[in-house]
């Protein structure tokens, strides 16, 4: 038994309404995993319900959320309805929507719990930007980008965008022209201190695990090699797997795939090195 609330509301970047879930478990470790998305995800995405009910059987509480901007609204939090809102995201918006998120924790929790992160992708980048966060306690990157600054265009294609103020990137799963708008990048400027991966990888304090596919060609498996660099740890690279460990959207088998179980299988393992 346990208790689960799903689709809350909460207000992140801009006062935009998204939405998290909740589980804690009756026999509660005390301790709560914080579950990131990346670009173009979303909280119920392939199978990360499969990754909160594995975590869950193993006593921790689990949060996951939408970021605020990713496209989905609070009617139709699954895929891109709202492509405006998707338009204008960035990745400082990501990090006041974590804040927003941490402060939600208040209504729920009398006292803080010990708070593990699990960032994929995107969201492992945003994840890896708490390494300052005195409430972590360990950070978790899956597929995690090492850097912000090169996932915009070259110089070239930068030009075109700055002069467009719009351009275009292919969904291709649902076949969406996915629209970026200029400001990403501006906000981006705006920010580079906070938004540099690398800096707060190099002093960080806080126990961080590195797990990434061999095959991954989203995120190149180099990314994570420079992240443990940074962070002076060894990456757990996972054999003959892809950006997403296996997993696609959607996912309609009961059991996740191999690659994501290991996954959860090293990232449970270094949680419990958790001192309570």
């Amino acid at each position: 038994m346990h208790t689960t609330i799903t689709n809350i509301s909460y207000k992140g970047s801009n006062d935009r309404e998204s939405l998290y879930d909740l589980t804690v478990p009756d026999a509660w470790n005390g301790q709560l995993i914080v579950f990131l998305h990346g670009y173009m995800g979303f909280k119920d995405w392939g199978c990360w319900n499969l990754v909160q009910d594995y975590f869950i059987r193993q006593k921790f509480g689990f949060l996951k959320y939408n970021v605020s901007h990713n496209g989905g609204t609070t009617e139709k939090p699954i895929d891109f309805s709202d492509l405006d809102a998707f338009s204008i995201n960035s990745y400082i918006k990501e990090i006041e929507d974590f804040d927003a998120i941490f402060e939600c924790l208040s209504k729920h929790f009398d006292r803080m719990p010990i708070i593990n992160l699990i960032g994929h992708s995107r969201g492992g980048g945003i994840a890896l930007l708490q390494s300052k966060n005195k409430n972590i306690s360990r950070i978790a990157s899956w597929a995690g980008i090492s850097s912000i600054k090169n996932r915009f265009p070259n110089k070239e294609k930068l030009n075109e965008w700055k002069q467009k103020r719009i351009r275009f990137v292919k969904n291709g799963r649902t076949n969406q022209n996915m629209p970026h708008s200029y400001s990403q990048y501006k906000d981006f400027l705006l920010h580079q201190e906070r938004l540099n991966i690398e800096t707060y990888c190099k002093t960080s304090t806080i126990p961080t695990l590195i797990v990434h596919g061999e095959n991954d060609t989203s995120v190149l498996p180099s990314e994570a090699e420079a992240l443990s660099n940074w962070l002076n740890t060894s990456p757990v690279i996972i054999k003959e797997t892809q950006h997403t460990f296996g997993s696609a959207q959607p996912w309609e088998k009961e059991q996740m795939p191999q690659a994501l179980k290991k996954a959860c299988e090293v990232t449970l393992s270094f949680f419990q090195t958790v001192e309570s």
